[in-house]
């Protein structure tokens, strides 16, 4: 048998992960030799005990790999172990690379350069469109845009990167053959056509409560950071965070509303030393030295803007600013406002990044 199949067995057998397999290669030298190895010598691994061993000798007669490969097939998947060239490089360097990667669409060389977006599953339309906007000025700077195919933010951020017309990658939490939620079938087909969908699990392979967070160390892995941008504590967009935390990543965040529990898990990360994004440049700024930048990438077009909605004091304010940069007395006098208007005004502008102040307190209109 040869490395390949033999890594497409051991992804296949029940009871032994990539941690086990790790240390079995340690004594035995290789994936094939698992596969013919004795009780005795299987023992010797940390972490396999007799009754583990003789699972795997009983699996080892029944593994039919061809027909794996197979079905794989005519799930119009191909199946990428830690013995092919095209295994990505980022997933050898964690604590525990799958064993192998059942993959629909293709895997790049660039995909290296990827960006992880994940938020919750129930969230706010604010939170939809963040997630939407960031994830196509991404894919518009040439970065692939990874998450995991669920409701919500997930959707919404491989939504927002095949607008931009880029590369995005989902990782499922099922087999390959077993788009979950099943009402994004056709979002994982796109997803397929502008990168690929992947799984580490076997064709038939259902979801279950383990398998989501499972799945969450290859989001993070091919990533280069991970943009949470909306999360409620204890959200499962959280466990991405840890596994990234854990294999080094840069950890980035979207605020949120105090009140708005949804957010809850983005302001705790912020709080502890996530960076803050309020527009794409916060993400790109870390990374100015992998891709060249493009400024069609920041731009915010019409169809993924977020509507703002301006009062009557705040319109009016922009409305003197023009292009001009002002002090705040002098807006008080040229807009008719009182004072105490013209502060608050200010402050929400600044909130909804309709204005930025500039050295001197002089206040000015953003572009």
């Amino acid at each position: 048998m040869t490395e390949r199949d033999a890594y497409i067995a051991l992804n296949m057998f029940e009871g032994i992960g990539p941690v086990r397999v790790r240390e079995l290669l340690s004594i035995l030298g290789s994936a094939s030799a698992i596969l013919t190895a004795s009780r005795e010598e299987l023992v010797q691994a940390k972490g396999v005990g007799m009754n583990l061993a003789e699972n795997l000798l009983r699996q080892a007669d029944t593994m039919d790999v061809e027909a794996e490969i197979r079905r794989a097939k005519e799930a119009g998947a191909v199946i990428v172990t830690r013995a092919d060239e095209g295994y990505p490089e980022a997933l050898k360097h964690i604590h525990d690379p799958p064993l192998a990667l059942y993959v629909k669409g293709t895997l790049l060389g660039t995909d290296r350069h990827a960006i992880a977006v994940v938020g919750s599953r129930r969230c706010t339309h604010y939170g939809l469109q963040v997630a939407d906007r960031l994830s196509f000025q991404l894919a518009k700077q040439g970065y692939t845009v990874i998450s995991g195919l669920a409701r919500g933010i997930d959707a919404a951020a491989h939504q927002g990167a095949i607008k931009g017309k880029g590369r995005t990658l989902a990782v499922l939490g099922c087999g390959i053959d077993q788009v979950y939620p099943a009402e994004h079938a056709e979002l994982a087909a796109a997803v397929a056509g502008s990168g690929a969908v992947i799984s580490e699990f076997p064709i038939g392979f259902k979801p279950s409560r383990n398998s989501f967070p499972q799945r969450n160390r290859i989001v993070s892995g091919m990533s280069r950071g991970v943009l949470v941008v909306e999360a409620a504590l204890g959200s499962g967009a959280l466990l991405t965070v840890d596994e990234a935390t854990e294999q080094g990543k840069l950890i980035f965040a979207v605020p949120g509303r105090i009140d708005n529990p949804s957010a809850g898990g983005c302001n705790h990360l912020i709080k502890n030393g996530a960076k803050l994004v309020e527009d794409v440049d916060d993400i790109l700024d870390e990374f100015e030295y992998l891709i060249s930048p493009k400024p069609e990438g920041r731009e915010d077009p019409e169809h993924v803007k977020p509507q703002v909605q301006l009062t009557e004091p705040e319109a009016k304010i922009l409305e003197v600013l023009g292009d001009e940069e002002m002090e705040q007395d002098q807006l008080t006098r040229a807009s008719g406002l009182s004072a105490s208007a013209v502060a608050t005004a200010l402050i929400m502008l600044e909130m909804k990044r309709q204005i930025m102040t500039l050295p001197g307190r002089r206040i000015r209109r953003k572009s």
